[in-house]
């Protein structure tokens, strides 16, 4: 395997590791309320924005950012839903079923937004 796939891979690996234990860090000595908000810091979108600069110059990092962004958006709505779905699910079926079941819905919700953006883009 070449130095050049392997560099940008682990420079994404640390970028994206270092964002989520620091949110992670965040969330834990600041508290519930505040630690979800935290928790819920998109680390990993800021991560792959950041790391495009690897592979795109100019307009193409533009443009990838933008699809970037717009697959992140799809992700975050179907996070509201969970979030929101667990908030309910975890205290009537306890925290094992509730949140496999929040989880389920994150994946219904997630494959229902991207299959409805695609529709109204196309």
């Amino acid at each position: 395997m070449s130095y050049d796939l392997v560099i940008p891979v682990m420079l994404r690996f640390i970028l994206g590791g270092t964002a989520i234990v620091a949110c992670a860090l965040i969330a834990r000595f600041s508290g519930p309320r505040l630690g979800g908000v935290f928790a819920a810091f998109p680390a990993v979108y800021l991560a792959a924005i950041l790391s495009l600069a690897l592979d795109y110059r100019g307009e193409q990092l533009v443009n990838m950012s933008v699809h970037v962004s717009e697959g992140a958006l799809v992700g975050m709505l179907a996070n509201i839903i969970c979030a929101l779905a667990a908030s309910r699910l975890i205290l009537r079926n306890g925290w094992q079923k509730g949140l496999g079941l929040a989880l389920l819905i994150w994946l219904l919700a997630a494959s229902g937004i991207y299959m409805s953006w695609q529709v109204v883009m196309a």
